[in-house]
C-alpha cells in the first residue's frame, strides 16, 4: 500500500491531520498535471499552475470527500482542475470582461490540449451532452483532456480494459468534434 493510499484511508476514517501529510506527497504530481494543462493555454493566461493546484487542493479538501485510492484521488483532482479552468474561462468570456464569440478550431491535437478559453467552454458544454449519452466516454475524455492521464491510466481509473477505453476514446473524439462543429454552425 502506498503512502498516499494509506493517508487517504486515514482521511476517510476522520483523521484531520492526515490531509497535512498528504499534500507534500501529491503536490509535485498535481503541479506537473497543472503545468501540463497550463502549457497548452493561450499566451497571457492569468491563471498560473500553482494557483490551479492550490485551488484544486482547496476544493478537494473542502469537499470532505472520500477517495477509494490514489487513482480516484487524482481523477478527482483532474475533475476539480477541469471545473476551475471552466469557471475561469467563463469569467473571462463574460461580456463585462470583454468576452465574445470566437471561432473554435478543433482538430485531434486541439482535443488533446485545449488552448483557448472558448475551446475549453465548447468542450465542457459538449462533454455535458456526451455524458447524457455515454457517461464512460465522457469520463474518459475528462480524465485524458483535463486530467492529463494516459489511455492506460484512464482505463485503470474507470475499471475497463485499455482496448475498451481506446474504443470509447475513438467514439468520444468523433462525437465531440461533430457536436462542437454543429454548435459553431
Amino acid at each position: 500500500m502506498s503512502d498516499v493510499t494509506r493517508i487517504l484511508e486515514s482521511i476517510e476514517h476522520g483523521d484531520r491531520k492526515a490531509a497535512d501529510e498528504l499534500l507534500p506527497l501529491v503536490y509535485e504530481e498535481l503541479r506537473k498535471l497543472a503545468t501540463a494543462k497550463m502549457a497548452s493555454q493561450a499566451a497571457g493566461h492569468t491563471l498560473q499552475p500553482t494557483a490551479l493546484v492550490h485551488e484544486a487542493w482547496l476544493r478537494l479538501v473542502g469537499a470532505n470527500g472520500t477517495f477509494a485510492g490514489r487513482t480516484h484521488f487524482f481523477a478527482s483532482a483532474a475533475e476539480a482542475m477541469r471545473h476551475i479552468l471552466v469557471d475561469h474561462a467563463r469569467r473571462k468570456s463574460a461580456p463585462r470582461h470583454g468576452g465574445g464569440q470566437h471561432r473554435v478550431e478543433f482538430d485531434e491535437a486541439g482535443l488533446a490540449a485545449p488552448s483557448h478559453d472558448d475551446q475549453i467552454l465548447a468542450v465542457n458544454d459538449a462533454l455535458d451532452k456526451l455524458a447524457a449519452e455515454n457517461k464512460i466516454g465522457a469520463d474518459l475524455v475528462k480524465l485524458r483532456y483535463f486530467g492529463g492521464l494516459t489511455l492506460a491510466e484512464a482505463a485503470q481509473a474507470l475499471g475497463v480494459s485499455e482496448r475498451t477505453a481506446d474504443n470509447y476514446w475513438a467514439y468520444a473524439k468523433v462525437w465531440l468534434v461533430r457536436e462542437i462543429q454543429a454548435h459553431r454552425g
